[in-house]
């Protein structure tokens, strides 16, 4: 079952969902559009991982350390505050970003005061339709946040439009859709756990 925006709101001040920094609630004044009916936007970091130059190498998906091949492959680069980071079209663009809000999806009965009988949440980020009309990709094929997750989202960034695209800083990138689990689920080892990095957790 989806959540109504009312009940996004619900499950912050439950502490089912955490959104750090919290946007204001829905209707509010200053909510600025941050919610949709069914959704909530998720705004973008201040640093992307742009491909390193120079590099040739093969990747074995099966062997080493993912954050460590990640950083190897994309190197820093901080989105200036005033004109953003452009970036081009192509599939061979394809940038690392991260939202600037912390998400964290705790199960119910490690939540302070709640009922650990109710659902426990999931969620998945998907791309905002202005953006998608640009033609801005953000997220390849891994929609997917885990019950139990921590961590700001990292989001998988390619322009597939016929123009550049300017990235901001806390613009709205993306729309969090959060969504009930059934039945308790038990926790499972993720090496993105805690990520504060597009490449996850160094």
């Amino acid at each position: 079952m989806i959540l109504s925006n009312t009940s996004i709101a619900s499950a912050l001040d439950a502490g089912l969902l955490v959104i750090d920094p919290r946007p204001p609630g829905p209707g509010s004044t200053d909510s600025a559009g941050r919610y949709n009916t069914t959704s909530i936007d998720l705004t973008l970091g201040e640093m992307l991982r742009i491909p390193a130059r120079g590099l040739s190498l093969i990747i074995d998906p099966r062997a080493g350390d993912t954050a460590a091949t990640l950083s190897t492959l994309y190197q820093p680069q901080p989105i200036d505050p005033v004109q953003g980071y452009r970036l081009d079209p192509g599939p061979d663009r394809l940038v690392l970003g991260a939202t600037r809000e912390y998400v964290a999806l705790p199960r119910p009965p490690d939540v302070p005061d709640a009922d650990p009988e109710q659902p426990a949440l999931a969620a998945r980020v998907e791309g905002k339709s202005t953006l998608a009309r640009y033609g801005l990709l953000v997220h390849f094929t891994a929609p997917t946040i885990h019950a139990n997750f921590a961590g700001t989202i990292t989001l998988e960034i390619m322009n597939l439009g016929s123009a550049p695209i300017t990235l901001y800083q806390d613009m709205p990138i993306c729309q969090l859709i959060i969504e009930q689990v059934h039945g308790d689920p038990i926790q499972a080892t993720s090496r993105f756990q805690g990520q504060t990095d597009p490449a996850g957790a160094i």
